[in-house]
């Protein structure tokens, strides 16, 4: 395995699950597809985001990141990502609870349900190198799942 790639996730190998691509020569992100048929409810308080599945896990270097972030069309239409910005360590990839599955969480602030088709382009990957403080402490949690898993 290289440095940083996509593969289909367990449970999605037989579904026609598309590799992230960049669609144009100069484009950083890659484009993520929703896996399933799903349904964006309108929001309303107390409301719970809903996790669209990609189908999809990335592996990435120890010391980068996949940053998840909405197409510049979601807004136009009413969806917005639930944590503005999603952030996939490199320790998600192939974790015990979900093989590393990607999901993208959204709010939809339209007027109407949204329906979001398998295929359709739901958000883009970035790859991205972080740093660490001189002092960093580096905790000894083993992650096992997504989605807040570390604080469990």
């Amino acid at each position: 395995m290289g440095k940083r790639g996509f593969l289909v996730v367990k449970g999605y190998e037989d579904k026609d699950i598309h590799l992230p691509i960049r669609k144009t020569k100069d484009a950083a992100g890659y484009d993520l597809e929703a896996a399933i048929d799903i349904t964006i409810p309108v929001f309303k308080p107390g409301i719970k985001p809903t996790l669209v599945p990609t189908g999809l896990k990335a592996y990435c270097a120890k010391d980068e990141y996949i940053m998840l972030v909405n197409r510049s069309s979601g807004p136009k239409k009413g969806l917005f990502m639930a944590n503005g910005i999603g952030i996939v360590d490199s320790d998600y990839f192939e974790n015990e609870e979900n093989d590393g599955h990607i999901f993208l969480q959204f709010f939809n602030c339209s007027n109407e349900d949204i329906l979001i088709h398998k295929g359709d382009a739901i958000g883009q990957a970035l790859f991205q190198k972080y740093a660490v403080t001189d002092d960093d402490v580096t905790g000894t949690v083993k992650r096992k799942g997504g989605f807040g898993s570390t604080d469990k």
